[in-house]
């Protein structure tokens, strides 16, 4: 149980981050402009910087005090006994799993498989070059910004160097002329086969997975995996084909070997940080799977 004065101090700090984390986004949007490192996780991914600035304490969390009913308005909330403490405010965690339960399996299943492989480190960012494989000038994706090299010197990076992408999100934005020089052929239904903790895209999902369980999972967990998926998208778009020097993104160049070592480094790095939130991930999705499982079966 929180009292009101702590929740709403929890409440407060995770609202001023949320801002400072999308302030140039939101003013960016309004005037049209774009950002192709800091804007991508609210273009790709579904879950708004209001969504995200709205704080949740988690599944099995009781919220005391009136400022606490308003609540009762949101999605999967309800009143509960709070015992001396008279009534409180808690995630509705049967109506969750009613509507969303087939997602919290999913989600456990997935992050459990990803997360009993070893990292493969070996891919070196070639997926954003594969994407703009053969392609003219001007038909790449982030058209706004220049390549480094020129189409033909882009190309030979892919053609010197072995393409290693395990994922699905990423493979189906390859080039039809790169798709075969892939190691793997990624599916979405093999995802949960295939997936790998050191994949960058990998560990940017941990983000889009925990916004799909608001509000069971707390909401210091899901803006842990924001700020991880930040710092993957930057160093994502660091060792991509595109010129982002105007923007202050210095590239890593990973069509040399030093840069390859640097991209080992830095990604090695985000699948320890990315392991670490898979793992709280699904230590707080098993009581749910459980309780779903419960239900279907009969028990309390």
């Amino acid at each position: 149980m929180l009292r009101e004065r702590e929740w709403q101090a929890l409440e407060a700090a995770h609202q001023a981050q949320v801002d400072a984390w999308t302030t140039g986004h939101l003013d960016r949007r309004r005037r049209r402009e774009k950002h192709p490192v800091e804007d991508f996780l609210f273009t790709y991914y579904s879950h708004r910087p209001a969504q995200l600035r709205r704080w949740h304490p988690g599944a099995g969390v009781v919220l005391l005090g009136d400022a606490a009913l308003e609540r009762l308005g949101w999605r999967f909330y309800t009143e509960v006994d709070a015992g001396a403490a008279g009534s409180g405010v808690a995630v509705d965690v049967a109506g969750f799993l009613a509507e969303r339960g087939a997602t919290v399996d999913f989600v456990t299943g997935l992050l459990a498989a990803t997360a009993s492989r070893p990292a493969q480190l070996g891919c070196f960012g070639l997926h954003e070059w594969a994407m703009v494989y053969r392609l003219r000038e001007g038909e790449q994706r982030h058209e706004d910004w220049p390549l480094r090299l020129e189409p033909a010197g882009t190309d030979a990076v892919v053609e010197a160097h072995p393409v290693r992408c395990t994922h699905f999100d990423a493979f189906r934005f390859f080039t039809e002329p790169a798709r075969p020089l892939n190691a793997h052929q990624p599916t979405r239904e093999a995802q949960v086969a295939l997936e790998q903790p050191g994949c960058l895209h990998a560990t940017m999902d941990l983000y889009k997975w925990t916004s799909k369980l608001v509000p069971a999972l707390p909401s210091s967990l899901i803006a842990a995996c924001f700020q991880l998926a930040r710092d993957a998208r930057e160093v994502d778009m660091r060792a991509s084909p595109y010129d982002l020097r105007s923007l202050g993104v210095s590239p890593i160049h990973v069509e040399t070997a030093a840069g390859r070592a640097e991209y080992v480094r830095l990604q090695r790095d985000l699948a320890i940080r990315g392991q670490r939130l898979r793992s709280a991930i699904v230590r707080l999705c098993r009581p749910l799977t459980a309780s779903r499982s419960r239900r279907r079966s009969g028990g309390q």
